[in-house]
């Protein structure tokens, strides 16, 4: 678990003690590409943490899917509507890449939020950090040209962008594959010309 406790230490961080009973709690699994972890109108009954891998969530809507966020290595990733509400979940969550991570039964995730102060406190900055994500998102698509925000998006997540698929990107991004791949053309040819033009001062 070197990737998820290192990601959680960063946010807060956790007692041996702590770490240790985490670990009991959690099962290892290796998970194949395109699985769903979580299915819409389903219950789950997990939560995953990722140590290494990728997924995204995404709702269908009018038979189109729409990617609401992705997840990677250190990230934990589960129903809010199971978790807190007992509901079904709203959204689909799908792995892009072979997977490992390690199990946790919804049940034990939040005996552990009520009974260990520490985990609370992770578990409140994580939900902190996941509304300013969506609070940024939603002022972007609100206030932002296309390219402005892809340019943002680049900023934000560098990783995500070199290993997941253009057509998520851009449906994350509220705009067409087609505008993506321009802007991006567009600006791989700007950064081409930027380094041209350094090499060129040699």
């Amino acid at each position: 678990m070197e990737a998820i406790l290192k990601k959680i230490n960063s946010l807060y961080p956790l007692s041996e003690t702590t770490a240790k009973t985490l670990k009991e709690c959690v099962t290892h699994c290796m998970i194949p590409k395109r699985t769903l972890l979580v299915q819409a109108h389903r219950h789950a009954r997990a939560a995953y943490f990722i140590e290494k891998g990728l997924t995204r969530s995404f709702w269908v809507v009018d038979g189109e899917e729409v990617t609401t966020s992705f997840s990677s290595e250190g990230d934990i990733l589960f129903s809010m509507d199971e978790l807190y509400y007992g509901q079904p979940s709203q959204e689909y969550v799908e792995t892009l890449e072979d997977t490992e991570a390690y199990r946790i039964s919804l049940t034990d995730l939040l005996d552990l939020f009520h009974h260990n102060i520490e985990l609370a406190n992770w578990g409140r900055i994580i939900h902190q950090n996941e509304y300013r994500r969506l609070h940024r998102s939603h002022k972007e698509r609100l206030t932002l040209s296309a390219r402005e925000r892809y340019m943002s998006f680049v900023e934000q997540f560098p990783d995500i962008c070199r290993r997941v698929n253009l057509g998520y990107i851009a449906s994350y991004l509220g705009i067409t594959p087609s505008t993506l791949s321009r802007l991006r053309a567009q600006r791989n040819g700007r950064s081409c010309l930027h380094n041209a033009g350094r090499h060129g001062g040699n």
